[in-house]
């Protein structure tokens, strides 16, 4: 990835999915389709009605990949973002776990050590719920409190705090399960697609921090200043 670069609206959309491949799952998560010629972000984004200001925004903090909280981000809509939130949890829940499972059954449907397969399975199904947990709760709660807020109709019984206590670091109930795959799985015949499924999984692991990171760093903060605003 281009570190340093920061994209702007009148940017050729071909280069910045060019640069950064890893960025394609962003672009579907705006409702982005490929087939745009040599337009321009801003181009592209109003022909699909994307706030192209938020999208960018997304972009750039991902490839700076910064630790460091975004106090205010000036044209960041609330609301453009919390549809980028939901699509991705779409993209987790119904795509990209549950094929992981699939390549992972496949991958261990004949081991000798039935028990050991098991686990896996097992361990992994675990840390999938938890993920499902926490994601139903932001799209249950936390977006309808948020929309509510946007509406002034929200009530003071919740605050955005609560969502930031409750946001566990999900990735972390992974390491046990990659940890009993890469010391104790025998080899098998479908070595190739076993180290396939680990791949996915670190990939997931990786996509899934992003994904918490733009809550934490980006929505949460102007979470706090929209209700900061809507209490003047």
């Amino acid at each position: 990835m281009y570190k340093n670069k920061q994209y702007r609206p009148t940017d050729k959309m071909s280069d910045l999915i060019g640069e950064n491949y890893t960025l394609l799952q962003v672009f579907s998560r705006f409702g982005l389709t490929l087939g745009f010629g040599d337009k321009t972000v801003q181009e592209v984004c109003e022909a699909k009605g994307v706030d192209c200001s938020t999208f960018l925004i997304v972009v750039n903090f991902l490839i700076e990949d910064s630790d460091r909280l975004q106090d205010h981000v000036e044209g960041l809509s609330v609301k453009a973002l919390m549809d980028y939130l939901r699509r991705s949890h779409h993209y987790f829940l119904d795509f990209q776990l549950p094929s992981i499972r699939k390549k992972l059954i496949e991958a261990i449907n004949c081991a000798h050590d039935a028990q050991l397969a098991f686990l896996i399975i097992k361990f992994y199904d675990a840390y999938v719920d938890e993920v499902r947990k926490h994601m139903e709760y932001e799209d249950q709660e936390v977006f309808t409190y948020v929309e509510k807020l946007i509406e002034g109709t929200s009530s003071e019984l919740y605050h955005i705090e609560v969502y930031s206590k409750h946001h566990d670091k999900i990735n972390e109930k992974l390491t046990e399960l990659k940890n009993i795959i890469i010391k104790y799985y025998p080899s098998t015949d479908n070595n190739e697609l076993l180290n396939s499924a680990l791949f996915d999984i670190y990939t997931s692991e990786g996509d899934l921090a992003s994904h918490n990171k733009i809550e934490d760093y980006l929505f949460v903060p102007a979470i706090l200043e929209l209700e900061t605003e809507k209490r003047k």
